[in-house]
């Protein structure tokens, strides 16, 4: 009876070990196909763009100087200068960053260093709340407030670069809190106590010690959030007047590379020169996303050193 019972539990475990590694085998498989369907996908993106993209140059005959040097777009005209709008997507962009960049690292250093616990508690889901607001409603919260405010004040008709500047400095504003708040948190304990004991306040501690040990981090939100700035469309799209002259103030209307493309793509016909010079400038976001992410790569690897 014993041997019997023994015999089954052995048998329980061959069993058991057998299952064991065809769960992990099955894990494993499921993993790569998910790794191969990201990689595959990411691959036929940026093929699909970069051949639509090349087709106003190719195909078309499209000046690729007189694109990305000229100021004029007059598609009628066949004048497909996209300056303006190329400046319009980095000036909104840096602009954004600068304002961010500074509210967010000092919420972060706030929650993480000055504020108590429940400071945290209360701040850090509405930081939270922010990202899960639509576009669409930072963008009609600028056109009915922002827009007519800087109308009266400042002058100008409303839609402007400063307009869209703010919305996107909201919208990204989470971002990089977020990022900040955990590249504050994880830094080691050792460094404030030792700078404690060293005789430095607390000031001088977060400035000359926590701020250059956590710049990597720091930097690397700013980026993240200047990427998702880049690619906004459409809560920009609804404050920024969409001209086609280059601004020369900040009250003076814009467009982007996100705006102009969805206005005009539904517009166009498919393979037509216009069509294409928009999948052109789909192409440079592209190219831009790729940047952004090998400086996120870059502060990355300075990070783990």
């Amino acid at each position: 009876m014993e041997n019997k019972m023994s015999l089954t539990a052995r048998e329980r475990l061959i069993t058991s070990k057998k299952n064991k590694h065809k769960d992990e085998t099955r894990g494993k498989w499921l993993v790569r196909i998910c790794a191969l369907i990201m990689i595959a996908a990411t691959v036929a993106i940026t093929i699909f763009l970069t051949v639509k993209g090349l087709q106003s140059f190719i195909k078309n005959g499209v000046s690729p100087i007189e694109f990305l040097t000229s100021t004029d777009w007059n598609p009628k005209d066949g004048e497909f200068g996209a300056v303006p709008f190329i400046f319009g997507s980095f000036a909104v962009t840096f602009l954004s960053a600068i304002i961010a960049a500074p509210l967010g690292i000092g919420g972060a250093i706030f929650m993480t260093e000055i504020a108590p616990s429940w400071g945290r508690k209360i701040l850090q889901p509405v930081i939270e709340l922010l990202v899960g607001i639509p576009s669409v409603v930072y963008g009609f919260i600028g056109l009915t407030i922002l827009v007519p405010y800087i109308r009266g004040n400042f002058g100008g008709i409303g839609f402007s670069i400063l307009t869209g500047t703010i919305v996107l400095s909201i919208m990204i504003l989470p971002t990089v809190t977020t990022i900040a708040t955990d590249a504050m948190s994880s830094l080691p304990k050792s460094l404030r106590d030792g700078s404690y004991a060293l005789g430095a306040t607390r000031w001088q501690t977060i400035r000359k010690v926590l701020i250059p040990a956590a710049l990597p981090s720091l930097l690397t939100a700013i980026v993240l959030g200047m990427a998702r700035a880049f690619g906004e469309a459409l809560a920009v799209q609804m404050v920024i007047g969409n001209t086609r002259n280059l601004p020369e103030t900040l009250l003076d209307p814009s467009a982007t590379l996100t705006t102009i493309i969805t206005l005009n793509m539904g517009h166009t016909t498919y393979g037509s020169i216009e069509n294409n010079t928009l999948w052109s400038m789909g192409l440079i976001l592209l190219i831009m996303s790729f940047a952004f992410i090998l400086v996120i790569r870059y502060l990355s690897a300075r990070r783990k050193m």
